[in-house]
């Protein structure tokens, strides 16, 4: 089993930054990636950014290109999400998820993922 403990969410002004932290426990080494993905209000749940656990090959949804960056701490086994020059559309609820198997193609996939975080809310204000 893995368990994921998304935190750091909170209240933005735009423009500003924040980092989201994912603490994972459990059964992780085995595991093929760890993803970012956000859901805003009647909106269906998006890609945000994922690597994968071996080699550290990242993806970015277009939409956070060059604002956001997803990085680990190996001794923490602790996924971070650092958000600058963060815009009001950035607002929603982030889940981290992890995959234990798959392909690099598919990682922007939530369905290629096996267990997910309760999510952090991330409000962004003018």
């Amino acid at each position: 089993q893995v368990q994921l403990v998304e935190s750091g969410g909170g209240s933005v002004q735009a423009g500003g930054s924040l980092r989201l932290s994912c603490a994972a426990s459990g059964r992780t080494k085995s595991s093929y990636a760890l993803g970012w993905f956000r859901q805003a209000p009647g909106k269906e749940r998006e890609f945000v950014a994922a690597f994968t656990w071996n080699n550290s090959n990242t993806r970015y949804a277009d939409s956070v290109k060059g604002r956001f960056t997803i990085s680990r701490d190996n001794a923490k086994n602790t996924v971070y999400l650092d958000m600058n020059s963060v815009k009001l559309e950035d607002t929603a609820v982030y889940y981290c998820a992890l995959s234990r198997s798959g392909s690099y193609h598919f990682i922007a996939r939530a369905d290629e993922y096996d267990y997910w975080g309760q999510g952090t809310q991330v409000i962004v204000s003018s």
